[in-house]
């Protein structure tokens, strides 16, 4: 006789399996937490345009948290009327990159045309291609099954005024002198796009030197806003994005020389500091 074998009652798994039965489950409430906590967005809160952005042509350089380099970024910016394209790339030295293209307007505000952000490579936990049309309200992420077949998912979404995925540090060069912390939108790529709030605020100043000389860069806290229970859940699965630095030279021609955080919102804290640029240990 053949004998058919029954699936084992959950009190009878053993307490590893049972652990991780749990955690899957926790991750999958955390999921739906997302879905619903991120759906509602607070008004817009626009940074006006106080320096016109020019085009530039610069390179800093990544460090991990033991001061290893492991990376080199370009970062290029090129203008045409009140449109400004930006792109950013990290090449890491394990292959890895990260491509961040923007484009946005600069005219009384600034307001996003598009973004799209690629990550790909060992240093990322997985692979990251989301793209962002602000006027058609358009979230596409790109995935490649096993296979290598890619697939597209769209999804039309209702973005606020003060969206400012890929230009955060464009917007941080043109914050007034004792500005209150405020927020600003940023579409984040889980689950076809789903909108957070960031809190940004000063953090104070910090001496530096750049090509020798000394100087002074006006910090920032760039914080990610998850409450209530959803942030619980988060800190409990140690999945609460980390906050992120950004150091700024004020002036007449501001610059981004320091930003310390993790890419993406994931991952490891990278710092990534101005070629030319340095910072007391």
């Amino acid at each position: 006789m053949r004998r058919v074998l029954q699936p084992a009652p959950l009190h009878h798994i053993t307490p590893f399996l049972r652990a991780r039965y749990w955690t899957e489950r926790s991750k999958l409430l955390v999921a739906a937490f997302l879905a619903l906590a991120l759906a509602t967005v607070a008004p817009a809160e626009q940074i006006p345009v106080r320096h016109i952005q020019l085009p530039r042509h610069e390179f800093m350089m990544a460090r991990s948290d033991t001061g290893q380099i492991i990376a080199r970024a370009e970062f290029t910016e090129t203008v045409a009327g009140d449109e400004v394209t930006m792109h950013l790339t990290y090449r890491f030295a394990d292959g890895s990159i990260d491509d961040e293209t923007t484009t946005y307007r600069q005219h009384g505000t600034f307001q996003l045309i598009r973004n799209h952000h690629i990550q790909q490579g060992p240093f990322f936990s997985k692979p990251v291609d989301f793209a962002v049309e602000a006027a058609s309200g358009t979230a596409a992420t790109r995935t490649a099954d096993k296979s290598g077949s890619i697939h597209i998912e769209t999804e039309h979404i209702d973005l606020p005024d003060d969206l400012a995925n890929g230009f955060v540090g464009t917007v941080l060069l043109n914050v007034p002198p004792n500005t209150a912390p405020f927020r600003v939108g940023i579409l984040a790529p889980v689950f076809g796009g789903r909108l957070i709030r960031i809190l940004i605020s000063r953090e104070g100043e910090q001496p530096f030197f750049k090509a020798g000389q000394p100087l002074k860069a006006t910090v920032f806290r760039i914080h990610p806003e998850l409450g209530g229970i959803l942030g619980w859940l988060a800190q409990l699965l140690n999945m609460q994005p980390k906050d992120v630095m950004v150091w700024i030279l004020e002036g007449e021609q501001p610059a981004v020389v320091r930003v310390v955080g993790q890419l993406g919102g994931s991952g490891p804290v990278v710092s990534s500091e101005l070629e030319g640029a340095s910072f007391a240990k």
